[in-house]
């Protein structure tokens, strides 16, 4: 992969942190949405132009989706947040390194479905232990030839001409949605296509999509992609990783952060209408639109919480929030509950067992009952050691409580920060100086 593959953080496995000795305050720029990294990166397969990425993102799936293109025959050009992509989609035979990017797998899965040629796709032991089969059931509708192993991968797939399908999904997932579009635009199959809540439409806005008035998406059998001139642009910030900066902000007194250039589409920031409706001081700013996206600063100011619902409708719009709102509402005053998170348990780690296990060890007052959490607030948190698990959510969330609570709270295998945010620990440093004590090995 060149220099694109080889860039690595800092490692260290172990830090400490210890609560923020004063209020967080000033302006932070985050690195381009992972989501829209990976979507724009993976759509440069259907077009010969080049396409330029700036503020493409950091974070180590961000590099697997360039990865992933280079060994299908794409150019990859990196220099700092730009990501140039050149050339044509060539090897229509080669065994695909998705690494941890469950993103990259899944919309890979779609978009190889439709074209001539056989692949193999595996990942890490975090990603091969996730799910595959609820892509793979919707794609092999569609005609496609695709053998899983034990319904995750690594995966087989073998691409040709597609059929039409008519798809009511049983669950509602982006990448799932991302998938079969992407099939069907690689494969000139027509698509019907809903879900029983909406999820995040990154796809569908970049393809220029609409839902219907009953929820159906629709792409036809002569659609087109973007051109690698209309892909290029600047990413916007990562909201998901703005999330953490907004509790933190709600959390400690007196500080107030102003998060620049984040994409604040209403799919990706329930966390934002979550925190607002529970009486955080938290606001988007200078807002303008960039491929049917809302992209604008975010202003999180200190603030006194009331309990934090959250319905099965929202989780779709939060489910990679849920770690730090749940942090937010050990501090909220009264009963926080959150439904529908049976999702979390499929994700790098089952994030629900993670978040009652490790916020009752600061001293929370949580409880789950089967896809349920019940937070109990407010409470003074206290530092405890956490096991990530290698869960980048959970090792950033849990740095905020650290944040907020007295005492030391130790992180261990905190470098998985780097898989959607590698300047997560070097940002904590600039906004609480003194906090973070790095242990390398």
């Amino acid at each position: 992969m060149g220099s694109e593959r080889t860039e690595k953080p800092t490692r260290f496995s172990t830090v400490s942190i210890t609560a923020a000795q004063a209020p967080l305050r000033g302006r932070l720029r985050l690195p381009g949405d992972k989501s829209l990294s990976i979507r724009r990166a993976l759509l440069t397969l259907f077009t010969d132009h080049d396409t330029t990425l700036e503020n493409y993102g950091s974070g180590e799936d961000c590099l697997t989706a360039l990865y992933c293109l280079k060994q299908l025959g794409k150019s990859i050009e990196r220099s700092g947040a730009r990501a140039l992509i050149k050339g044509r989609f060539e090897n229509r035979h080669a065994a695909l390194d998705c690494r941890n990017s469950g993103t990259t797998a899944r919309l890979l899965m779609g978009i190889l479905s439709g074209i001539e040629g056989e692949w193999v796709l595996s990942g890490d032991e975090s990603l091969s232990s996730r799910p595959m089969a609820r892509v793979a059931a919707p794609l092999r509708e569609m005609g496609a030839a695709i053998e899983l192993t034990n319904g995750r991968l690594p995966a087989r797939i073998r691409g040709g001409t597609l059929k039409p399908i008519r798809y009511d999904a049983p669950v509602a997932s982006a990448q799932v949605k991302s998938a079969v579009l992407l099939a069907g635009l690689s494969g000139g199959a027509r698509i019907e296509y809903r879900e029983p809540f909406p999820s995040r439409a990154h796809t569908e806005n970049l393809l220029g999509l609409k839902t219907d008035k009953d929820g159906w998406l629709r792409l036809t059998e002569n659609a087109h992609a973007p051109s690698g001139t209309d892909l290029s642009g600047t990413v916007p910030g990562d909201p998901s990783s703005a999330a953490f900066w907004g509790v933190a902000a709600a959390l400690i007194p007196d500080s107030e952060l102003i998060l620049e250039n984040v994409l604040t589409d209403s799919s990706r920031c329930g966390w934002i209408d979550v925190l607002k409706s529970s009486g955080a001081d938290i606001q988007a700013d200078n807002e303008t639109q960039v491929y049917f996206e809302s992209v604008g600063d975010i202003i999180c100011r200190s603030s006194r919480l009331n309990p934090i619902q959250i319905s099965q409708a929202l989780v779709p719009s939060v489910i990679d929030e849920i770690p730090i709102l749940a942090v937010a509402a050990t501090r909220a005053e009264g009963i926080s509950r959150m439904k529908g998170l049976s999702e979390l348990r499929v994700k790098e780690s089952d994030r629900l067992t993670q978040i009652e296990k490790h916020l009752s060890a600061m001293n929370a007052k949580i409880e789950s009952h089967r896809d349920e959490l019940r937070i109990q607030g407010p409470t003074e948190l206290r530092g405890s050691v956490i096991d990530s698990q290698q869960d980048h959510r959970i090792a950033m969330a849990f740095a905020i409580a650290g944040l907020s609570a007295t005492g030391i709270t130790e992180i261990h295998s905190a470098d998985c920060a780097a898989i959607s945010y590698t300047e997560f620990w070097e940002d904590l440093v600039k906004l609480s100086p003194g906090s973070l004590h790095k242990y390398e090995n």
